[in-house]
């Protein structure tokens, strides 16, 4: 008898198509170029020419959307590989060695956790400037402490197993086993950690767009437009409206999809519901 999806994986997997599939759209189509200006049709209502009308500068919302969209999951995807990376390849080593090399890789844990990425992006700001990939870096930055301590703990639970015992009495040294053994049985709570993460990190490019540290002029991001939008909101409500609901989709899309993968990866988080 084959066990049902849980209704959050669906759900998640549906806003999460919607929103890839927004992206992967933009790169091959568009209404119109998302940076063109028409000054003299600005704040156009929603029509058949501009589906979701036009901004203070003419310039058509559903195209800022879509791109939006492909510069968020571009930045957490990029992000989440980078971040995943070091944090993954830290936890492995810190459960393979163990010992002082453990203690001292779970306090750098613990003092990255004390520096959130808006605060590592003002640093970088003030140094190189703002920029989308000193958001990236900031992004990334947060999520190395968080793989770390995943891997971690799921990877000393697999050491324990009689199979890995086994290989360390057959004489393989404890990288190769990390590599061969532990990796492969843990990779499933890391797939799970990077989909929760996915949803982090696009809120995290949001708000740091929002505060100008993230996508430039004239780049599309969700978190500028909604910065943009914040002095019309009597005038023009919806250029705030859209981009929030984006935001939204995306961020409980990937939190649903994620909280779904965790149930299906382990049967009694959903009986214990």
């Amino acid at each position: 008898m084959t066990r049902r999806m849980p209704v959050n994986f669906i759900i998640g997997a549906v806003l999460v198509t919607l929103v890839v599939g927004s992206a992967a759209l933009s790169l091959v189509w568009m209404p119109y170029d998302a940076t063109q200006m028409a000054i003299s049709n600005k704040f156009a209502a929603p029509s058949v020419t501009h589906w979701l009308g036009t901004d203070q500068l003419g310039r058509d919302v559903l195209s800022q959307l879509m791109a939006g969209a492909r510069n968020s999951m571009a930045v957490a995807l990029v992000a989440v590989l980078l971040g995943g990376s070091v944090g993954v390849a830290l936890g492995l080593l810190a459960s393979a060695l163990g010992g002082w090399v453990e203690d001292g890789v779970m306090r750098l844990a613990d003092l990255g956790f004390a520096f959130p990425a808006l605060l590592f992006a003002i640093m970088l700001a003030a140094v190189f400037g703002p920029s989308l990939t000193n958001a990236v870096l900031a992004i990334a930055f947060i999520n190395i402490p968080v793989f770390a301590r995943v891997t971690r703990g799921a990877a000393n639970q697999v050491w324990t197993y009689d199979y890995v015992l086994a290989s360390r009495a057959a004489g393989l040294n404890r990288f190769a086993i990390s590599r061969d053994h532990i990796l492969p049985n843990i990779a499933a709570a890391i797939i799970v950690q990077a989909t929760i993460e996915f949803a982090v990190a696009i809120l995290a490019e949001a708000a740091l767009s929002y505060l100008g540290l993230g996508a430039q002029p004239p780049a599309s991001s969700w978190g500028r437009m909604l910065s943009e939008a914040q002095t019309l909101m009597y005038l023009a409500p919806q250029l705030a409206i859209y981009p929030g609901l984006c935001i939204v989709v995306a961020v409980v899309g990937f939190g649903l999809l994620g909280d779904g993968l965790r149930d299906m990866s382990d049967p009694r988080l959903s009986r214990e519901r």
